[in-house]
């Protein structure tokens, strides 16, 4: 499995991996329409033209043979979605087909996430996960992450709570 910085000729290839992992992620427990809108904004391909071409956001790809199985995005300074803090790093997403579940691929792409937080010299890696998706909370809190907050994010018409959780870097 290799891991690869996406760039502007991947957007089809972005977009496809977007909406399938987060449809596998979450369909069971939101409605069709709901999710519908939020695929349809989320990653239409104006939106993921801007993000990629945004300087302080990355996005990284894990294939293997040749084959996109999972994605990472990550924001720095003024594109993080909320804390704007040039002291943090935020991982706003971290996906994996689910065929690939369990062998590892969110935990490299995590290691690529926080291996660039320490490249950029940040303090601390932050990010937002669903309440109701108490694997990847358990995922966060192996990795040493803890809950500080909470917010609202907006599925489609439905106003969901993620627990905002936090990683202090050592130095």
């Amino acid at each position: 499995m290799k891991i690869r910085k996406v760039i502007i000729q991947d957007i089809e290839n972005l977009k496809e991996i977007g909406k399938l992992t987060f449809a596998e992620t979450f369909s069971s427990d939101n409605s069709e329409e709901d999710m519908l809108k939020y695929l349809e904004e989320g990653f239409s391909t104006e939106k993921l033209k801007k993000e990629l071409k945004d300087e302080n956001s990355e996005f990284y790809f894990a294939e293997l043979d040749e084959n996109v199985i999972g994605y990472l995005k990550v924001n720095f300074g003024q594109s993080q979605t909320e804390i704007k803090d040039k002291n943090s790093l935020e991982i706003e997403r971290i996906y994996v087909l689910k065929e690939f579940h369990g062998k590892k691929v969110g935990q490299i792409l995590y290691d690529k996430a926080i291996e660039l937080a320490r490249e950029k010299n940040v303090e601390y890696v932050w990010l937002g996960v669903w309440e109701q998706n108490p694997r990847a909370i358990r995922f966060y809190e192996k990795n040493g992450f803890v809950a500080f907050d909470k917010h609202i994010f907006k599925l489609g018409n439905d106003e969901q709570t993620d627990i905002m959780m936090k990683q202090k870097l050592n130095k």
